[in-house]
């Protein structure tokens, strides 16, 4: 009687187990990330989108002093997708334009848009997908904000869902 309580809970653990890997897996897959705002076409975009453009990935060390290598989309390359005012248009009143990414949990960042075009700056700002080669953890993810030459981590912000453009004018 012993060895089928063993039996049953060892089971019941691996039901356990594979249930919320499954849940977590289907998690990252089905979560959107939103681009709206000063756009010219607004996007609703899931993991599976961003396998299909261009993959980059950026060596450095993460909050626990740790190097990780996050591999994901250049966030231009989002940004143009959904139209917004980049490159040489990217003057005048265009430079009052900021991006502001949310959260899951509200944590905002912003940047302004010249900090992201490459006409006005070398560093390359990465929506994350994976982290040493594998989706990023629940928690971090489904997507990341690495921001590779900022001194502090703190705009490197964590389960992105969305992305709005918009004026700093009033």
């Amino acid at each position: 009687m012993q060895g089928i309580k063993t039996f049953s809970s060892k089971l019941l653990l691996c039901a356990t187990l594979l249930f919320v890997l499954v849940t977590h897996t289907y998690a990252q897959n089905a979560a959107t990330l939103t681009v709206s705002g000063e756009v010219a076409t607004p996007l609703e975009l899931k993991v599976q989108d961003l396998a299909a453009m261009k993959q980059i990935s950026h060596k450095v060390k993460d909050r626990d002093g740790k190097e990780h290598e996050f591999k994901g989309v250049a966030l231009i390359e989002i940004l143009e997708k959904a139209g917004v005012t980049t490159g040489a248009k990217l003057r005048g009143e265009n430079l009052a334009k900021y991006v502001l990414i949310t959260a899951a949990d509200g944590y905002e960042v912003l940047y302004a848009l010249a900090e992201i075009d490459p006409e006005f700056t070398d560093q390359v700002i990465l929506l994350a997908t994976e982290k040493d080669g594998q989706p990023l953890p629940s928690g971090e993810g489904p997507f990341r904000i690495i921001t590779p030459k900022d001194k502090k981590p703190a705009r490197w912000i964590r389960e992105v869902r969305s992305i709005k453009i918009a004026f700093a004018k009033n």
